[in-house]
């Protein structure tokens, strides 16, 4: 590998801070190689992807297999309002200072935005400000296919379940069996591989298929998928209302197979929690064969492997396995790789991006990735879910809080996206400040508990006032935060967030505890939806009929040794996002148990869940264009 070489790039900043397009294409990137030779990479390391991508393959990994890992930090964030409180913003920040200002090797780790809110209501995930992605527009739109590739793997799957379930109403064991494992030539049949693992699971050894008795010819070719037990659903990477629920098997051909269903956005679909947790190809292959899709009407899980779909959607998915390497703003490197939902899954970047990440800067070098939505759902699941997974180990937790929101759990007006902030925000008001901290210090404390050292970080905004902004820094430390910084990366770039970096080194070096998580897997599904309830303050757990179901069914299945993704709303420690502070003493109620198998989680459902957004009155695609001249895309946000 190469000396390192450095791309750091000054910024020129004006103010006021100009629309975050506006900024982003003011900058020329560098050649995504340029960057690839400051993390000592060679060309036999990555595939291009035009001038500004570039894929990182997995081989990195065994390549530097002996080398030592850099400091791995995780940025959450108090419970947000609707406007977002800056996780990516300042991850992005924090990572131009360290590279920019401060001669330390970093790298970014952070997920691939889906289409669906780009051009929707929230908008892109590229940062902000100064502290972006850069280009902008590759990075929220097509990027390097993978959503693309979920997509097609996800209803090649949901094609399979429908068809086979026609196949097995309209045929004979034997007709069946003879179109699964027809005779060649001679007269001979085999099995496809894939169709081993079926055998393996009921319990056949034999290799040929002549000598299955009729009994295990039936238990072979019939799946026998109970229709009202099927969870897959098809997926697009757009926000559509109107396919929230559908009927399938309406044409003539398909003699009256009519089933109720419907789409959820690609990102939420099992394959992408399970290229986020996956770990090597290998580990990818055997996780999506093990997705479950529903129960036979017998009771037993249903895989993609049983439908003899798994390697086949490893294909679809072999190339989506390596992150996309592109630049920040500063020129320092950014690892974008997966999207998963942070409420029905965990919300957070790729196993995979991490691990190259640490091995490339070495120690003494920072690997900085984001947890979606407030500490209490993706940072919990960062510990529990992706670290477990993972086997490595964070020194810092980064907390961002805003002035905004800790008025807000102070008891300010209701916060709506898209309507002007009361006056309330924009006006001094430390009394409100000082009410919200209960917020941040429920998120200090829980962090701490991971055995982590946590820096607050404090997005400033121009109508925060020095009163408000020490008030902050107080409160953090009496909850027992490391550091509590406020930082102005948004409007300066890096610099503004250099205090935070050097906060966040000194967390890391001072580090001396180890991992602790919130419960261990072998206690039941229930003990463990308990010790997470109680995080946020919660006294108690109530079960409907249809969790306790569940539960059972999953126990039954041999599944209750499976870590727990917490599907519960953001904007509130409870089930009620209009509560707000740190509320305790409350139940929560537990309407819905669901399972993930491949991705490999159970997944409570706290409340109602979209899986499918939609679009508002007026969507962020009005904005949308490109200059024709220059073939710039233009109103991104």
């Amino acid at each position: 590998m190469s000396e390192k070489m450095t791309t750091v790039r000054q910024l020129e900043v004006t103010s006021p801070v100009p629309a975050d397009i506006d900024i982003a294409n003011s900058v020329e990137p560098l050649h995504i190689s340029r960057i690839a030779e400051s993390l000592n990479l060679s060309p036999d390391h990555y595939d291009l992807y035009g001038k500004y991508k570039a894929k990182v393959l997995l081989s990195v990994v065994d390549e530097l297999q002996g080398s030592g890992h850099g400091h791995y930090v995780v940025v959450g964030g108090i419970t947000p309002t609707p406007l977002g409180e800056g996780k990516s913003t300042t991850t992005v920040g924090l990572c131009q200072a360290f590279g920019a200002f401060l001669d330390k090797k970093v790298v970014t780790c952070l997920r691939q935005p889906s289409q669906g809110p780009t051009f929707g209501i929230k908008g892109g995930a590229a940062g902000g400000g100064y502290s972006q992605v850069i280009p902008m527009d590759e990075f929220n739109l097509h990027l390097t296919g993978d959503i693309h590739a979920i997509t097609a793997a996800n209803n090649l799957l949901a094609a399979a379940i429908d068809t086979r379930i026609f196949h097995e109403a309209s045929q004979s064991d034997k007709a069946l069996f003879n179109r699964l494992c027809p005779p060649n030539k001679e007269g001979k049949r085999s099995f496809a591989n894939v169709m081993f693992r079926r055998l393996q699971k009921l319990g056949i050894s034999k290799t040929n298929p002549d000598e299955l008795t009729p009994e295990e010819v039936s238990k072979f070719v019939r799946l026998d998928i109970d229709p009202s037990s099927i969870t897959w659903r098809r997926v697009m990477d757009v926000n559509d209302r109107f396919l929230r629920k559908i009927t399938v098997g309406q044409g003539p051909e398909e003699k009256g197979m009519v089933r109720e269903t419907g789409f959820d956005i690609s990102v939420a679909s099992e394959i992408m929690a399970v290229l986020a947790l996956t770990t090597s190809l290998g580990d990818m292959r055997e996780r999506l064969g093990r997705m479950v899709i529903g129960n036979s009407k017998a009771g037993e899980p249903i895989t993609a492997d049983d439908l003899g779909i798994g390697g086949a959607l490893t294909v679809l998915m072999k190339d989506a396995i390596n992150p996309t390497l592109m630049q920040t703003l500063e020129g320092t490197p950014v690892l974008v790789h997966a999207g998963p939902f942070a409420n029905i899954a965990h919300g957070n970047s790729s196993i995979v991006a991490d691990k190259i990440a640490l091995k490339l800067v070495g120690p003494g070098g920072f690997v900085v990735t984001e947890a979606g939505f407030g500490a209490d759902i993706g940072a919990e699941k960062f510990m529990n879910i992706k670290c477990r997974y993972s086997g490595l180990v964070p020194q810092c937790a980064v907390i961002v809080a805003t002035i905004r929101a800790l008025k807000m759990h102070g008891g300010g007006p209701q916060v709506v996206a898209g309507k002007p902030l009361d006056h309330a925000y924009l006006s001094e008001n430390v009394a409100l400040v000082e009410a919200g901290c209960v917020n941040l210090a429920r998120h200090i404390s829980n962090m701490k508990g991971y055995g982590v050292n946590v820096v607050v970080g404090v997005n400033m905004f121009s109508t925060d006032t020095k009163a408000e902004l020490s008030a902050v820094k107080n409160a953090a430390l009496a909850a027992g935060a490391f550091d509590a910084v406020v930082c102005t990366h948004h409007a300066h770039g890096g610099k503004g967030a250099v205090d935070l970096g050097i906060a966040v080194q000194r967390a890391c070096e001072n580090q001396t505890q180890p991992l602790k998580f919130l419960y261990p897997l072998d206690i039941g599904i229930k003990e463990k939806i308990e010790a997470i309830a109680r995080s946020y303050g919660a006294s108690g757990v109530e079960y409907s009929e249809q969790a306790e179901k569940q539960i059972e069914i999953y126990t039954k299945q041999g599944f209750s040794g499976l870590p727990i993704c917490m599907a519960k709303t953001q904007y509130s420690f409870t089930d009620i996002a209009s509560q707000k502070g740190a509320p305790s003493g409350f139940v929560l109620p537990i309407g819905d148990v669901r399972a993930s198998i491949g991705a490999g989680f159970i997944y409570p459902l706290v409340g109602t869940m979209s899986t499918m957004p939609g679009l508002p009155t007026r969507p962020c695609f009005f904005e949308i264009d490109v200059d024709v001249a220059t073939g710039k895309v233009m109103g991104l946000s």
